[in-house]
Parts: C-alpha cells; sequence; structure tokens
C-alpha cells in the first residue's frame, strides 16, 4: 500500500515538473520569438543589405501571409477550430473598428523604426496603461481613483524622464510611435467592449482568423479583415508603392520575416493557454527588458544612458502595479464557477484568456 502511495507521488511530482518545464518552454520561446520579430523588422526596415525601408508594405505582407496560414489552419487541414457566435452586428459595430486599430498600430509602430531606437521605441511603449486608462474612463469601462491617478502619474514620469536621457531623439519617430500606442489602446479598449458588453469570447487564432483574412471566408466574416487590409493596402498604393518600382524583391528574408511573424502569433496563444495572466504580464516585462538591453549591442543607433535606463525603470514599476491592479480586479469579478485555479497553478478565466 506504502509502495503504491509512494508511486503515486512519484508520478504526480514528474507529471508536474513535466508541465512546468513546458509552461517555461512556452514562455522561452515567447520572449525570444517577441524580441527576435523586433530585431528582425527593424533590421529589415532600415539595414542597407535587405533596403526595404517600407514599413506599410511589410505590415501588409506579414496580413496576407498569416491569413493564407490561419485559412490552412482553419479551413482545409482544419487542425484548428474557429469558434462561432460573430454575427453581422458584431461585426460593424465591434470587429470593423478593431481591425482598423490593429491596422493602423502595426503601421505606425513600424514605421517609427525607421526613425528611432528599438530601446528607445520600447521605452516609449511603456505609457500603454497610461492610454489604455484614459480611454477606458471615456468609453465608461475604467473608474477614475487617486490610485490609477498615481500609477498613471508613475509612468508618465518615468516616460519623462527616459525621453530626457535620449541622446538621439527624432520627434517624427516619437509622434509615430505614440500613434502606434494609441491606435493600440483603442483596440485593447473596443475588445474590453467586444467582449463585455457583447459576450463574445475568442481566442487569439480566432481573432487573428477573423481580423487578418481577405478573401477567404464568406460575407459577414469578412467584414474585420477587409477594414484591416483596406487600412493598409489603400495608403500602400500612394505612399510606398510608387518607390518600390527599382527595388529588387528578396523572397528568402521577407518570407522568414512573415514567418516569424505568425509563429509569434502561435506562442502568444500557448502562452495563454498554458500560462496565468500574472505570468503572462511578466513574461512581457522581462521582454521589454530583454529588447531594450540587447537592442543596445546589435544596432548602431542605439545608445543608452543611466538617465534612459532609470528613467525606464520607474515606468516598468508602475507598469507593474497597474498589472496587479488590475489582476486583482478582474479576479473580484469574477465568479467562482468561471474563475478558479488548477492545480498547476494555471488560472482559467474566459475573460482573462478569451481575447
Amino acid at each position: 500500500m506504502r509502495k503504491a502511495i509512494s508511486s503515486s507521488m512519484a508520478n504526480h511530482i514528474r507529471s508536474s515538473s513535466g508541465k512546468e518545464m513546458l509552461t517555461y518552454s512556452y514562455l522561452l520561446v515567447y520572449i525570444a520569438l517577441s524580441s527576435t520579430q523586433i530585431f528582425f523588422n527593424k533590421w529589415v526596415l532600415s539595414s542597407k543589405e535587405i533596403n526595404f525601408p517600407y514599413p506599410l508594405g511589410l505590415t501588409l505582407l506579414h496580413m496576407v501571409f498569416s491569413s493564407v496560414l490561419c485559412f490552412v489552419l482553419t479551413k482545409l487541414t482544419k487542425i484548428i477550430e474557429v469558434e462561432k457566435g460573430m454575427t453581422f452586428e458584431i461585426y460593424t459595430t465591434s470587429v470593423f473598428p478593431i481591425g482598423a486599430m490593429f491596422a493602423v498600430t502595426l503601421w505606425l509602430g513600424n514605421t517609427a523604426y525607421l526613425y528611432i531606437s528599438v530601446s528607445f521605441a520600447q521605452m516609449l511603449k511603456a505609457i500603454m496603461p497610461v492610454a489604455v486608462f484614459i480611454l477606458g474612463v471615456a468609453a465608461g469601462l475604467e473608474a477614475m481613483s487617486c490610485g490609477m491617478l498615481l500609477i498613471m502619474s508613475v509612468i508618465s514620469f518615468g516616460v519623462l524622464v527616459a525621453s530626457y536621457g535620449e541622446i538621439n531623439i527624432n520627434w517624427i519617430g516619437v509622434v509615430y510611435q505614440m500613434g502606434g500606442v494609441v491606435g493600440e489602446a483603442l483596440r485593447l479598449i473596443f475588445m474590453e467592449i467586444l467582449a463585455k458588453r457583447k459576450g463574445v469570447k475568442l481566442n487569439p487564432i480566432s481573432m487573428m482568423f477573423y481580423f487578418r483574412e481577405f478573401h477567404f471566408c464568406p460575407c459577414e466574416q469578412n467584414l474585420g479583415s477587409l477594414c484591416s487590409a483596406v487600412c493598409l493596402f489603400v495608403p500602400w498604393i500612394f505612399l510606398e508603392m510608387p518607390r518600390m518600382e527599382s527595388w529588387t524583391f528578396q523572397p528568402f528574408v521577407l518570407t522568414l520575416n512573415s514567418l516569424c511573424t505568425f509563429a509569434l502569433n502561435l506562442s502568444v496563444f500557448l502562452v495563454i493557454q498554458h500560462t496565468s495572466a500574472l505570468t503572462i504580464r511578466v513574461a512581457g516585462v522581462v521582454k521589454d527588458w530583454v529588447v531594450v538591453l540587447l537592442s543596445a549591442i546589435l544596432f548602431a543607433d542605439t545608445k543608452l544612458s543611466m538617465v534612459n535606463l532609470f528613467g525606464y525603470a520607474i515606468a516598468i514599476a508602475g507598469v507593474a502595479a497597474y498589472n496587479n491592479y488590475k489582476l486583482k480586479k478582474e479576479a473580484c469579478e469574477e465568479s467562482p464557477e468561471n474563475y478558479k485555479l488548477s492545480t498547476t497553478g494555471t488560472a482559467s478565466s474566459p475573460k482573462s484568456y478569451s481575447v
């Protein structure tokens, strides 16, 4: 009897250890792919070897590539099932603006790499919670409080200090990056409205499928992706296509870059499925620091100062406080029926992970 119990406990420990190792592997893959994608995009857009200073074209290529692979996975091989529940009204009032903001965010964020360093762009992204909170208050999704005002002030102060310490600041790049931050904040607000007020819950693959496909889906399923495509395709025709006539196409590099983008999306899907909300946020902070520090080694235009790092540390501290506040708020709002902690320590919260 004792041998059976000991054997059962040993098997349980081995199983738990295996799951933890798998979780850590997913996190490492996510951090590696996310950092690699940022560096890869910067290199493609700014290197003389590739000579591809076309952020609109690069973003459009990513969407086309991901659309084709999403179609293969969901419609041809049916490896991944696309969740149902979409209606024409939801698409026109929620998915349409989400698709538009998604396109604008990628476009402006990639354009910023032409003017500012990767590390400085990453520092400016730390202002994201402030933009999300302000827009959330305006939309009635957030409540103004002294605690949140203090957190927002800390983040803003940190970003200002980091910007003051930037040696080679380019205000055109700052405007592009801040525009991308506002676009991403609007996208998150629209997604929260979609989840809270419409009651729709989609996993990341389903969201990517609905928002990125161009013409594979019938009728209303095409609306959100059509918006994203038009938002990129129309300005690309007027702003970049005339300048690309003399460019030599390099299929290997661009295909590899697009494949990295799709792999990153899949890694996000795996991380969301196998970790908790707290783990995801911590991994995001770790990734941000990895990008900031490694960019100083990889790119000649990156020159970090102590003022940069000090300001960014202050901003990250504010972001950590914001994440802690959001986690506690989500835990309080969830009922015991749909928010529970599994034996592996992974939270299964539809609201935290579905969108």
